[in-house]
């Protein structure tokens, strides 16, 4: 009744049934899984019905912490460009959930049209009501990352039952809403302040399950000492093991994301290799986005069978005319013992049932006389997607990944051109930033001489490694002094001479600042001697 595939053995085993991945998912969980979870109410319980959005859109970035940790600085520093709708300050600035996607212009879209929109996997947020929607907007402009993945800013959290209170909709619900449908979920620490609030630590426990999406960033790491480091690091990992409860150790990303000067430069190296670890982990989510949507659907798929197993027994105990009300409270008290029991009956793994506190609370609402007894036939489907079409699928999955095998994430932060002495370095800005019609680094190129001649210049040049300790004096990220390595390095010969050393100590001067460095070097900027050279 419900089978998509028909009768014919050798037609199931044929991958060409599925042209895509998406339309795979797609057809599985319309024609198998929907059914059952309609027939026992899966979604006035756990998550509402899934739509195409949901298995087209690219993949998403969900970062999470407490307010002041960096997180809309963190996006700025991916994207190398603000967008709209961005605060930044000490204080708790983004008191809204902005979602940064991709478009042809930069715009804001309210909430309230942005989950009528077909288009955008957010539709059924509308449950969460007018309180959320108008603390919600999607961010929309060009740029080169968000081609790839979509990036979700939240809130700050803060601590204390009066701000939870106020925000006038349930924050981890929304929170949970979004882990179950992004890729990754990012927590954000301030290496100054690692206190767990109550509102944080609800949180956490909100993304129970999704564990295996997370990642945590220290940020902000360049402003303590490494011996304090060393014990921040060791406090944010007893701290975190306490909320978060896998065997596991959870993987800690130690930083500071942003492009100003490094106030402590003494774990320069170390936050330069811990950057690009979480950029090559941001990098591979397109070429996973198929591997990780189809384990999505299989433990949403093992959730709803464990839900009709719930629903099943409890209409099976209920007394068809009276004290239906005195064993509804009855079967709420022993619920631990049905778990128990379908477990046993079943040999469904404990870690598949949904939370036990909040099926009580759920179930202290419903009428168990309208639940559904149990039918075999749906959960035979569901059993049958299991076992064969979701095996079927993995074989497009792979296929899928070796015909992309080098779909990333590019462009912003994760452009990843080597740039001399610098290594890998990720660009930092667009804007133009330097608009003098002559060459201005003559002013100064006395004294940025003086500083050459130190450096034991060969043939009028200097190596790059030499150049290299004295620029790692202005404190800026490897990622900055790449870029600046790269404008100035004319020739690109891998050394500098004089006019390309005073124009790369002009242009760390320029970002020190706090101007924006020019994507391109501008021809004003040119050194004189290389000027007929580029004509």
């Amino acid at each position: 009744m419900f089978s998509w595939l028909g009768s014919d053995h050798r037609r199931r085993k044929d991958p060409e049934v599925f042209q895509t991945v998406s339309e795979g998912l797609k057809k599985l969980y319309r024609s198998k899984l929907l059914p059952l979870e309609e027939h026992y109410r899966f979604h006035e319980f756990h998550s509402p019905a899934l739509e195409d959005a949901d298995f087209d859109n690219k993949p998403m970035v969900l970062l999470v912490g407490q307010y002041s940790t960096g997180k809309t600085t963190f996006i700025r520093y991916l994207l190398e460009q603000d967008f709209p709708g961005m605060r930044i300050g000490p204080e708790p600035t983004t008191d809204s959930f902005i979602a940064v996607m991709q478009g042809e212009a930069e715009g804001v879209i309210p909430g309230n049209a942005l989950v009528v929109d077909p288009k955008k996997p957010f539709r059924k947020l509308n449950t969460f009501g007018n309180a959320f929607l108008n603390r919600f907007m999607c961010a929309q402009l060009p740029n080169p990352v968000l081609e790839s993945i979509s990036i979700i800013d939240t809130p700050g959290i803060l601590s204390g039952e009066k701000q939870r209170i106020s925000r006038g909709y349930d924050f981890a619900a929304v929170l949970e809403w979004f882990a179950e449908r992004v890729d990754r979920i990012i927590l954000l620490f301030d290496a100054h302040k690692l206190d767990i609030s109550d509102e944080f630590s609800e949180v956490i426990k909100a993304l129970k399950n999704h564990e295996d999406k997370m990642r945590v960033v220290l940020n902000k790491a360049d402003q303590i000492e490494t011996q304090q480091l060393m014990r921040v690091y060791g406090a944010l990992m007893w701290s975190l093991g306490k909320i978060v409860n896998t065997p596991e150790v959870i993987r800690v990303y130690i930083g500071s994301f942003w492009s100003h000067p490094l106030l402590i430069p003494d774990n320069r190296k170390l936050f330069e290799a811990e950057e690009q670890d979480l950029f090559k982990d941001i990098q591979s989510l397109p070429r996973n986005a198929a591997l990780r949507k189809l384990n999505d659907l299989i433990k949403r798929a093992r959730l709803a069978k464990v839900h009709a197993y719930i629903i099943s027994s409890l209409k099976k105990e209920m007394p068809s005319v009276f004290g239906k009300d005195t064993k509804k409270k009855e079967l709420v008290n022993n619920l631990p013992e049905i778990y128990g029991r379908i477990e046993r009956e079943h040999q469904i793994s404990p870690g598949d049932f949904p939370n036990l506190k909040r099926m009580q609370d759920q179930l202290q609402a419903q009428d168990f006389s309208k639940f559904q007894p149990l039918k075999s036939k749906l959960l035979e489907v569901v059993d049958d997607m299991l076992a064969h079409d979701i095996a079927q699928l993995m074989v497009l999955v792979r296929q899928e990944e070796s015909q992309r095998p080098t779909q990333m994430v590019k462009g912003g932060a994760f452009e990843g051109t080597l740039h001399g002495p610098f290594g890998r370095g990720y660009g930092e800005g667009a804007g133009e930033g330097i608009d003098d019609a002559e060459w201005i680094v003559a002013r100064d190129k006395p004294m940025y001489d003086e500083i050459f001649y130190t450096l034991s210049p060969v043939d009028g040049k200097i190596t790059g490694a030499n150049a290299k300790k004295e620029m790692l004096r202005s404190k800026l990220p490897n990622s900055v002094l790449g870029k600046i390595w790269k404008l100035a390095d004319v020739d690109k010969d891998g050394m500098l001479d004089d006019e390309e050393f005073a124009l790369a100590n002009h242009l760390i001067k320029i970002k020190l600042e706090g101007h924006e460095l020019p994507s391109e070097l501008p021809a004003h900027l040119l050194p004189p001697s290389k000027r007929k050279v580029a004509e």
